[in-house]
């Protein structure tokens, strides 16, 4: 058989095992993965510990697909569609039961992904693949957990998730071939563009972002010059969509500095976080959610 009829038969035995997709997590990028695979043709089932959460993230998923059927992104129809393959509910055990593909969507912390990679590898049938949405963490130590290590791999996707083109796929130690092509598919038919990597603590775009952002805090720190003109010099300097600051309080500078912790003691000094990113989650100014950060939001 010739390497195209391979590729085009692996394809095939993707699109056919790729029907059900869960979401684990309902938070900022729960929510928009969701959005994602019920557009997508997917039925998607959204499961969070908290029914609040739920609530916010169906009534957010509603809302933006309002948005993109006035700006004529999606059409009516297709948006009830979509809407009607979303399922949400707070029972881990019945969210996994018919998953085909899990998409874990939880706080970047390894000993909580791995207790929910533990309750779905129990839980979800035997075929599916679990992937873990985690922008630095090691998908090895978290498929180390399970029985099913050859099924593990990371879909790092980006916030907004169902704006943004890219995802991260990041193999295991033990990630196979088939799980990679089976989540190379999966994001192709959520429009998806992919870059796969090996293992490494940041992957790609974390360990970039980070410094980037990292040094930005310090020079505002440093009175270098004022959040507003740091990030326009990158912006209209080298090109950047967005200010490293601005990007900070779209992120979570709770979320960031977990992520620099997690790189400051996997890769050394480069990556110690800025006091100032320090003393702005004490004080509970998180960016955008909480309406101040490194800005303040209406």
């Amino acid at each position: 058989m010739h390497l195209q009829e391979q590729e085009h038969e692996q394809q095939k035995g993707a699109n056919a095992l790729l029907q059900n997709v869960t979401v684990i997590g309902a938070g900022t990028m729960g929510r928009g993965i969701a959005y994602c695979a019920a557009v997508s043709g997917f039925r998607v089932m959204l499961q969070d510990i908290s029914e609040a959460v739920l609530k916010n993230a169906s009534d957010y998923i509603s809302d933006e697909m309002k948005k993109a059927v006035a700006r004529g992104l999606l059409h009516e129809s297709d948006m009830e569609q979509a809407l009607g393959r979303i399922t949400c509910t707070t029972d881990l055990r019945e969210a996994a039961a018919g998953a085909d593909l899990v998409i874990e969507a939880v706080l970047e912390d390894m000993a909580l992904k791995i207790d929910v990679f533990k309750q779905l590898d129990e839980s979800c049938p035997p075929h599916a693949i679990l992937a873990t949405n985690t922008s630095t963490m090691s998908p090895t130590e978290i498929a180390a957990q399970t029985k099913r290590p050859e099924k593990i791999v990371a879909m790092h996707f980006f916030n907004p998730a169902h704006k943004m083109k890219l995802i991260e796929l990041v193999r295991g130690l033990e990630t196979s071939d088939e799980t990679v092509q089976t989540a190379k598919e999966a994001a192709r038919r959520m429009g998806k563009e992919t870059v796969e990597v090996n293992e490494f603590p940041g992957f790609v775009t974390s360990r970039m972002n980070c410094v980037i952002g990292n040094e930005a805090m310090n020079m505002l720190m440093e009175g270098v010059a004022s959040a507003e003109d740091i990030d326009k010099a990158i912006k209209l300097g080298l090109n950047h969509p967005m200010g490293p600051l601005e990007m900070a309080d779209l992120v979570g500078l709770d979320a960031r500095l977990r992520n620099m912790e997690y790189l400051h003691k996997m890769l050394g000094e480069k990556y110690r976080p800025s006091p100032i990113l320090v003393k702005y989650v004490k004080a509970g100014r998180l960016g955008r959610k909480t309406g101040i950060g490194f800005y303040k939001y209406d």
